[in-house]
C-alpha cells in the first residue's frame, strides 16, 4: 500500500506535502510546531489539514500492520494463494480485510467446526456438488452412535451446518449483502410502550433509509435504546439477498441436493450473515455520527476557546444558587481575588435588600465596571436583582451572561485546590464566574473539555476518540494565541506545543523559586524541558517586559537572527517593537519598507524562507496581536427580558450559544437559549450545515417566530 499517495488523492495535496508532514510528525515534532514555524516544508497546509493526515497516518500505518498479520497467519496454514495475497494487499479498509480473513480465522466452537468435529465434511461436499444421487441415501453412510449422527436427517442437518458457515465466511457475498443493505436498508425504531412519554417521542414508530440518516438522529435512536425505550433494527428485502446468494450457488432444480442447498443458504443469511452486518451497518453509521458530532462539538469549542478577553475591568463574578445561595467574588484586572462573599437574594431566604446593599458596596468599593452572571440555577433571578440594582443606583456597570458549564467540576477538583488552597470550593466558582470574562481561554482549559456544553450527545461517544479530538482543538488554540510565560496556570501550559503536564509544573515551580522569566532561553533551565522540547515550544510563550523584545512576539528564536538582520537593513530597532507593543507606530510600517522584490533576496540573505519571513514581518508589525481580538465581542446588557414579554415578529440581537447539526441556540437575554432551525439560518442560500452560516459566540440578530411558555421553548429565525 502506497500510504503517501492514499493520504495524498484523499486530502487533495501533493505527494510531496505529505511526505514531508508525515517525516516531520516522525522527528517529533507536534503539529501546532509543524504548522506554524515549518511552513516552508509542507506548503504551508493548514492545522485542520495536518490534523486529519495524522488520523489518515495512523489508520493507514494500522491497516498495513494488520495485513501483515493477515498474511503471516493464512501463510502458516498453507493456504495463502497469489490471488489471495492480491486482494489483501489492495484492500483499503479494516473491514474488508477482516472479510478475508474471516475464512481462516481461528473460530470457537461453532455449529459447522462441531458438524466437521463429527466427519461430516464430505456429505456437505455431496450436496454443494448437487448430483442426482439421493441425499438421504448418502447421509445414511455417516450415521454414528458415537458421533450421536443417529438418523438421516441428523446427518443432513450437520452438512447444512457447514455450508451455511462457508456461505457466510464468503468475503464476495459479504462485500455485496453489506453494500446492498446500507444502499437499499430502513433503520426502523419502535416504542417499547408508545404510551410512556419522553423526548424519543418521533422516534416511537420512525424508519429512514440507512443511506440518508443523519448523525444526530442515528445518535438519538442509540440513546433510546440504550435507556430500553426503544426497539432498533435494520430491515431490508431478504428475498432479494436471497436470490443473489442462489444465483451465487448456482441451484440446480432437478437436483435432489437443491432444496437442502437453499435451506443452507437461508439459514446462513439468517441466523450469522444478516445480525453481523447489521451489526456492522450500525457501528459504521454510529461512527460515522460521532465523527460528525465530534466534529462540531471541535469547531463550537473553538469559537468558545477564543471569545475576546474582556480586559481592563474590575469584575464582580456571580454563581447564581437557591438554597446555599449566590456565592460573589470580585477580581481586578490582573485576575487577582480582591474579596468574596454568599447572598441569599433567592428561594427560601429571599434577602433581596440586604443582597443590593452588600452589592452595592462590593461595587464602589473595588470600582466594579462589569458583572459575569453564571447561565445555571437562580440565573434568572439573580439577573432580576441585578437589574433592579442598577436601574436604582445608576451605577456605571454592565452585566453579561456567562456559560458555567464545568465550574462546579473545576471548583471541586484537585487542580482549584492547588491553585486557591486557602478558599472553599464555592469561593472558587464565584471565581471562575469573573475570569471566565476576563480571559475564556485561560479558564476554560482548566475543564475537561467533554463538560464545557458545547456538543450532542458527548456521553453516548468513544470517549477516548472524543476526548483526543477535543485536546487537540485546545492545543490549536492555545499555540494560535500564545501564553505569557510568567502568567500562565501549570494547566494552560500543558497544552503548549512540546509541554507535557510534568514541565508545565516544572515551569511554574521554578517561575516561583527564581521569579519571572527575563528570557525564552532561561526555560533550558527548566528541570526536563530538554532542547527538543524548547525548539517545540518556545514560539508560543511569551515574555512581556523581558530582557529580549523579540521574547514577546510569535517570532521563534531560531529565526531571531533574521529578524534583527531584517530591522537593521529596514531601518528599524529592537526598541521599535516595545514603541508598537505600547500602541505607538514603532515597527507598524515594517512592510511598506520593503519592495517587492527585495522580499526574495532578503529570504535568501537572512537564511529563512520567503514565507518565514512574511511571516516574522506580520509579527514585528503587531508584537503580541491577539487573534481573540478579531472575535466579536460579548453583549453588556443592563436590563432583562422576560420570557412572556417576547411577542412574535419581535426582532432582537442575540449571541450563539451553541451550533448542533439541526440548528442553533441563541441566547437572546430570557435565560432560555431560543432555537433557530436549519432551516431558517438562511434566506439567500441553500444551508447543509449550521457551521457554514454561524459559529459559537457569533452576535445575530434574531426575529421571534412563536414561544411556547409551557414547555419553555422559543423558535427563532434569521430570514430577517
Amino acid at each position: 500500500m502506497d500510504i503517501i499517495r492514499q493520504i495524498s488523492e484523499e486530502l487533495a495535496i501533493e505527494p510531496w506535502q505529505t511526505q514531508a508532514v508525515v517525516d516531520l510528525m516522525d522527528e517529533g515534532n507536534t503539529i501546532p510546531f509543524i504548522a506554524r514555524y515549518r511552513k516552508e516544508k509542507h506548503g504551508s497546509l493548514n492545522d485542520e489539514v495536518l490534523r486529519t493526515l495524522s488520523e489518515r497516518l495512523q489508520y493507514l500505518r494500522n491497516l498495513a500492520e494488520k495485513k501483515e498479520q493477515v498474511l503471516g497467519a493464512i501463510e502458516e496454514q498453507g493456504k495463502l494463494t497469489e490471488e489471495l495475497r492480491r486482494q489483501i494487499e489492495e484492500a483499503n479498509t479494516q473491514v474488508a480485510v477482516d472479510d478475508l480473513y474471516r475464512p481462516y480465522r481461528p473460530k470457537r466452537r461453532t455449529r459447522a467446526s462441531i458438524a466437521k468435529e463429527k466427519g461430516l465434511e464430505p456429505l456437505a461436499a455431496v450436496l454443494l456438488l448437487q448430483g442426482k444421487e439421493d441425499p438421504k441415501k448418502e447421509a445414511e453412510q455417516y450415521l454414528s452412535v458415537e458421533q450421536e449422527v443417529l438418523t438421516a436427517e441428523d446427518a443432513l442437518a450437520f452438512a447444512m451446518d457447514i455450508i451455511a458457515e462457508e456461505v457466510s465466511d464468503h468475503a464476495e457475498y459479504r462485500t455485496y449483502i453489506r453494500e446492498y443493505t446500507t444502499e437499499h436498508g430502513l433503520l426502523q425504531s419502535e416504542a417499547k410502550d408508545d404510551t410512556v412519554k419522553s423526548v424519543y417521542e418521533m422516534y416511537y414508530h420512525y424508519e429512514e433509509p440507512v443511506a440518508k440518516i443523519a448523525g444526530h438522529r442515528v445518535l438519538a435512536v442509540n440513546r433510546g435504546e440504550k435507556e430500553k425505550i426503544l426497539t432498533v433494527k435494520i430491515a431490508v428485502e431478504e428475498e432479494a439477498i436471497l436470490r443473489y446468494l442462489r444465483k451465487q450457488k448456482i441451484l440446480h432444480p432437478d437436483s435432489p441436493c437443491a432444496a437442502y442447498l437453499e435451506e443452507a443458504i437461508e439459514d446462513s443469511y439468517e441466523r450469522l450473515i444478516a445480525p453481523a452486518i447489521e451489526r456492522e451497518i450500525r457501528n459504521e453509521l454510529t461512527e460515522r455520527a460521532e465523527d460528525s458530532a465530534i466534529t462540531v462539538f471541535g469547531k463550537n469549542l473553538k469559537q468558545l476557546l477564543l471569545q475576546p478577553p474582556v480586559a481592563g475591568q474590575t469584575v464582580l463574578g456571580w454563581d447564581p444558587g437557591y438554597r446555599n445561595g449566590c456565592k460573589l467574588a470580585v477580581i481586578d484586572s490582573t485576575g487577582k481575588v480582591l474579596d468574596t462573599a454568599i447572598v441569599y437574594p433567592t428561594e427560601p431566604r429571599k434577602e433581596v435588600e440586604k443582597t443590593k446593599k452588600l452589592v452595592k458596596k462590593l461595587i464602589e468599593e473595588y470600582h466594579v465596571t462589569l458583572i459575569s452572571l453564571g447561565n445555571g440555577t437562580a440565573s434568572r433571578e439573580s439577573e432580576q436583582v441585578i437589574v433592579e440594582l442598577l436601574k436604582e443606583t445608576h451605577l456605571p456597570v454592565s452585566y453579561v451572561i456567562v456559560n458555567e458549564a464545568g465550574a462546579s467540576v473545576y471548583s471541586a477538583s484537585k487542580l482549584a485546590a492547588e491553585e486557591f488552597p486557602q478558599f472553599e470550593a464555592w469561593q472558587r466558582g464565584a471565581v471562575s464566574m469573573a475570569r471566565r470574562l476576563q480571559d475564556p481561554l485561560a479558564e476554560l482549559v482548566k475543564i475537561d473539555p467533554k463538560s464545557i456544553g458545547v456538543g450532542q450527545y458527548q456521553h453516548d461517544m468513544n470517549q477516548k476518540k472524543l476526548g483526543e479530538a477535543l485536546n487537540n482543538v485546545v492545543e490549536d488554540c492555545v499555540n494560535l494565541v500564545g501564553v505569557d510565560l510568567n502568567t500562565a496556570s501549570s494547566s494552560l501550559l500543558e497544552y503548549v506545543s512540546g509541554i507535557s503536564k510534568t514541565v508545565a509544573k516544572n515551569i511554574v515551580a521554578y517561575r516561583e523559586e527564581h521569579g519571572k522569566f527575563k528570557d525564552r532561553r532561561e526555560l533550558l533551565k527548566v528541570a526536563k524541558l530538554g532542547p527538543k522540547a524548547f525548539e517545540q515550544s518556545a514560539g508560543f510563550l511569551r515574555i512581556l517586559q523581558g530582557d529580549n523584545p523579540l521574547d514577546a512576539t510569535g517570532v521563534h528564536p531560531e529565526s531571531y537572527s533574521a529578524a534583527e538582520q531584517l530591522l537593521e537593513r529596514t531601518g528599524f530597532q529592537l526598541s521599535d517593537i516595545r514603541q508598537a507593543q505600547q500602541g505607538k507606530q514603532g515597527t507598524g510600517a515594517l512592510s511598506r519598507s520593503i519592495r517587492k522584490k527585495d522580499w526574495q533576496e532578503y529570504a535568501q540573505e537572512f537564511g529563512v524562507g520567503e514565507i518565514t519571513l512574511h511571516d516574522i514581518v506580520k509579527e514585528l508589525e503587531k508584537p503580541g496581536r491577539d487573534p481573540r481580538d478579531e472575535m466579536p465581542k460579548p453583549i453588556l446588557r443592563t436590563d432583562v427580558l422576560d420570557l412572556a414579554d417576547l411577542k412574535p415578529d419581535m426582532v432582537l440581537k442575540g449571541t450563539v450559544r451553541n451550533v448542533i447539526d439541526f440548528g442553533a441556540f441563541v441566547d437572546i437575554g430570557v435565560h432560555q437559549d431560543g432555537l433557530v432551525h436549519i432551516s431558517q439560518l438562511s434566506k439567500d442560500k441553500f444551508v447543509r450545515h449550521p457551521l457554514e452560516v454561524v459559529s459559537v459566540g457569533d452576535i445575530v440578530d434574531v426575529k421571534i417566530m412563536s414561544v411556547d411558555l409551557e414547555k419553555k421553548r422559543i423558535q427563532l429565525t434569521m430570514k430577517i
